[in-house]
């Protein structure tokens, strides 16, 4: 028997869900389309005991026979946006944060050299006047 990856036995509760229902939707897919498990494994290259796996939500089937199984039913399309970075949540959270962050350090900034033009240096014994300004 294969090792299990300890990954597959730490899913969350609704990922493992979400792997079952794809399953199960692969399964529905092959039905509707009139195919037996023997034609559909040898179309996508694999065994009928690796399809069986696939459609009961096994999470341990590779991603490349999920990618085959959905390329079958021409929804292979959809890995592609699966982890794009622009739906990434965490990700655009994150950058929000460090853009206010670096916005406030800015404000701070400016606000602190507006303060410093305003003042008028008064021309001391290490600095003397420059001719042509008025202090």
């Amino acid at each position: 028997m294969p090792k299990t990856a300890q990954a597959l036995h730490q899913l969350p509760p609704a990922t493992a869900a979400a792997i079952e229902k794809l399953g199960s939707d692969l399964a529905v897919a092959r039905l509707r389309r009139k195919e037996s498990l023997r034609s559909w494994a040898q179309r996508m290259g694999v065994t009928v005991a690796t399809l069986m796996r696939l459609e009961a939500g096994d999470p341990g089937v590779g991603i490349g026979i999920i990618a085959t199984a959905l390329w079958l039913i021409q929804r292979d399309g959809a890995l592609g946006d699966l982890a794009a970075p622009e739906h990434d949540k965490g990700a655009i959270e994150m950058d929000v944060r460090e853009a206010v962050a670096l916005g406030r350090e800015r404000a701070k900034t400016s606000a602190a050299s507006r303060a410093t033009r305003g003042r008028k240096v008064k021309p001391s014994p290490s600095h003397p006047p420059v001719p042509g300004k008025t202090p």
